[in-house]
C-alpha cells in the first residue's frame, strides 16, 4: 500500500488550496456574536472539528457614530477565541471612512488569531488590491481575504477576482445585486424561490461559483432570509451544494447552521462507497482498479477523496479503513 497521503497523491498542485467549512455564520450584535462563539464551541465538542465559521460583522453590526468601538469590541472577541476554533471579521468597504481604521484595529491587534478578513461591495481587483495593502500596512500580510461580490460589475469581474493570489473565497450578496438592478428584477428574486429561478440571479451564482472553482478558490452562496422555515434553508443549501456548484453558505440565525451542515455532507452512502473506493486505491498504489462493475482511477479518485474531505469538515463519522488520514499528525 502507498504510504503517501490521498490528498498529495491526488490533488498535486490543487492540494494547497482552500478547504474551509461548509458554514460561514454571520453575527454583529454584541450578545448575538457572543452566543454564536459559543455555540461554536459547543458544536467542534459535539463533532470532534470546528464545523462552521463565526464572522464578526462590522458592516452591518456597528451602530453608526459608534464604528470604532464595533471594532474594538471585534477585536476583544477575535483575541478570545480557542485556538481550535475559526473566526473572521467583515470590515466596512474599502471606500467606507471606517475602512482604515477597521483594518488597523481588527487586523492589526488580531491579525494572528483572525481565519480571515471579509470585504464587502468589492468591484474590481483594485479593491482587492487596497484591501491587500492595508492589511499589510496593518502586519497581517498573510491574512487571507473572503470578498463579498454584490454588483452586476462585480460579477463581470468575478474571475479576475478570484485569480488573486490574497483571495480565498467568493461570496454571493444576493439582496445588494437584485436591488443593483433598479427594479428590473422583481422583489421575490431575493426569496427562496426566485433567487434559484431568475436568470440573471441564476447566472450571477453560476458565474462567481465558476470564477472560484477556476483558480481554487471557495464559492459561499448566499443568505435565505426565511430563516423561520427549516424546509426553506434545507431547499436552498441542497440546491446551491447539489446544482450549482457551491461548497460553503452563510447562516444568519443559528437555527440555519445544522440544515446547511447537512445539506453539504454526503449521505452515509456516498461515504461507504468514497472510502471503499479511496482504501482500494491506496492499497493497489493509485494504479487503476474496480468497484462495483465500474473501473476507477486517479480522476474518479479524486472525486471520492474529495467526498471524504468534505464528509470531514461537516462532522459526519469516517469509516476505519480511512479515518487515519484524517487524523492529527503527533508532533
Amino acid at each position: 500500500m502507498s504510504a503517501a497521503h490521498p490528498r498529495e497523491v491526488l490533488l498535486g498542485a490543487q492540494a494547497g488550496a482552500a478547504v474551509l467549512p461548509v458554514c460561514d455564520h454571520y453575527s454583529g450584535v454584541e450578545a448575538r456574536m457572543r452566543k454564536s462563539l459559543a455555540l461554536q464551541a459547543e458544536m467542534a465538542e459535539e463533532f470532534g472539528a470546528c464545523v462552521f465559521d463565526v464572522t464578526l460583522d462590522c458592516e452591518d453590526g456597528a451602530p453608526a457614530g459608534a464604528e470604532a468601538e464595533h471594532a474594538q469590541l471585534v477585536t476583544e472577541l477575535a483575541l478570545g477565541v480557542a485556538p481550535h476554533l475559526r473566526v473572521g471579521a467583515r470590515v466596512h468597504p474599502v471606500d467606507h471612512e471606517s475602512f482604515d481604521a477597521d483594518i488597523q484595529m481588527i487586523a492589526g491587534r488580531a491579525g494572528q488569531r483572525l481565519a480571515y478578513i471579509m470585504v464587502p461591495k468589492v468591484e474590481s481587483v483594485a479593491d482587492i488590491e487596497r484591501a491587500a495593502k492595508a492589511l499589510d500596512a496593518a502586519g497581517a500580510a498573510s491574512l487571507p481575504l473572503h470578498v463579498l461580490i454584490e454588483s452586476p460589475l462585480a460579477v463581470h469581474h468575478a474571475f479576475d477576482i478570484a485569480a488573486h493570489a490574497r483571495v480565498q473565497s467568493l461570496s454571493f450578496g444576493l439582496m445588494d445585486f437584485v436591488s443593483a438592478h433598479g427594479g428590473a428584477i422583481p422583489g421575490d428574486g431575493m426569496g427562496v424561490a426566485g433567487q434559484f429561478s431568475h436568470p440573471l440571479v441564476v447566472r450571477a451564482k453560476l458565474d462567481i461559483a465558476s470564477a472560484a472553482h477556476a483558480y481554487g478558490k471557495v464559492p459561499s452562496h448566499c443568505v435565505v432570509t426565511e430563516f423561520s422555515d427549516p424546509s426553506a434553508i434545507s431547499a436552498a443549501a441542497r440546491r446551491a451544494a447539489r446544482e450549482f456548484g457551491y461548497t460553503r453558505m452563510w447562516s444568519i440565525h443559528p437555527a440555519q447552521i445544522r440544515p446547511i451542515l447537512a445539506a453539504f455532507a454526503p449521505t452515509e452512502d456516498e461515504v461507504e462507497t468514497s472510502a471503499n473506493i479511496i482504501a482500494g486505491a491506496a492499497r493497489a498504489d493509485w494504479a487503476p482498479t474496480s468497484f462495483g462493475g465500474q473501473l476507477h482511477d486517479r480522476a474518479s479518485y479524486r472525486y471520492y477523496w474529495q467526498v471524504l474531505e468534505r464528509a470531514q469538515r461537516t462532522g459526519r463519522a469516517l469509516p476505519g479503513e480511512v479515518r487515519h488520514w484524517f487524523e492529527p499528525v503527533a508532533a
